[in-house]
């Protein structure tokens, strides 16, 4: 089991990695998912994600936007997989996202990705999960 920790991580290639492990048959939990970084304005990203939360249609068959940190986290991984297909949904139950750490990984060896890190980006302009999330109303 992998487990990475998501302080200071830009979401994308956080994602992106988690996926190719779970594709490779690993199981993979994502520890800190309100520590997770988006990049790009805080402005721009809150209206984009507020604005696909109003354009869901049909509340019964339109997809579910989460508004909690460890689900937001937990469906840029879907993204990344190819979920239409049986590998991707079988990949898909491997992944576990958590707020903060869980008692049950206390203490176990956690992975931090440099190349995902955010002190590659050439800008400020961020804004975490958990802020875009507590913004879009969750908890």
């Amino acid at each position: 089991m992998k487990i990475y920790n998501g302080n200071q991580l830009i979401l994308g290639r956080l994602a992106s990695y988690a996926a190719k492990d779970l594709l490779l048959g690993e199981e993979v939990a994502i520890v800190n998912c309100e520590n997770v970084l988006i990049s790009g304005s805080r402005a721009v990203t809150l209206q984009e994600q507020h604005a696909r939360y109003i354009r869901r249609g049909y509340p019964l068959k339109s997809p579910n936007l989460s508004r909690t940190p460890d689900r937001f986290v937990r469906r840029a991984v879907r993204g990344m997989l190819p979920f239409k297909h049986a590998r991707g949904r079988e990949a898909f139950h491997h992944v576990r996202c958590y707020r903060g750490v869980p008692d049950s990984l206390q203490g176990k060896e956690m992975l931090t990705l440099p190349k995902a890190s955010a002190t590659k980006l050439p800008t400020l302009k961020m804004i975490t999960v958990g802020h875009l999330c507590k913004q879009l109303g969750g908890k």
